[in-house]
């Protein structure tokens, strides 16, 4: 028998790559890394990924938009534990007018423990709405990326 799942893919690159250590307060009752400790985990890779561009998640660079989660995906594939050291990896989709997609992998030793996307969409806090994407951040986007592919 067949049990319905997302299917989320990996991503052919991800540009940003950020460690971090399983600690005992994100660990659940089977004594494994939490469902919720994982998206926690997501969110702070997302955090320094904004960082990473010289923005953050409440200015994408025009002083006036940040972002809200339009949606959120989590794949599990396998498990990690008390000190693993995690690796999540990070990608941008290409953005479209108001939102972009965030693909995440989250590794142990080279061992694939969940996926994770997350459709992020620009909004202004001040005026409580859905707006274009800041021309800052497009071009801190394409900065980084094309620096990275001289490297």
């Amino acid at each position: 028998m067949s049990v319905p799942r997302i299917r989320l893919l990996e991503q052919p690159a991800y540009e940003f790559h950020y460690d971090l250590v399983v600690r005992v307060s994100q660990l659940d009752y089977g004594h494994h890394l939490g469902r919720d400790s994982i998206i926690g985990m997501a969110h702070e890779a997302r955090a320094f990924m904004f960082h990473s561009l010289g923005v953050e998640e409440n200015n994408l660079g025009d002083d006036r938009t940040g972002v809200i989660i339009g949606d959120l995906a989590v794949s599990y594939h396998g498990e990690a534990g008390l000190f693993d050291t995690l690796r999540i990896d990070t990608h941008i989709g290409v953005p479209g007018r108001s939102n972009f997609r965030v693909f995440q992998r989250i590794m142990h030793e080279g061992r694939l423990i969940a996926l994770v996307e997350t459709g992020t969409i620009a909004f202004d806090y001040a005026a409580r709405a859905i707006v274009p994407i800041p021309d800052a951040f497009r071009k801190a986007l394409k900065h980084y990326t094309e620096s990275r592919r001289a490297v």
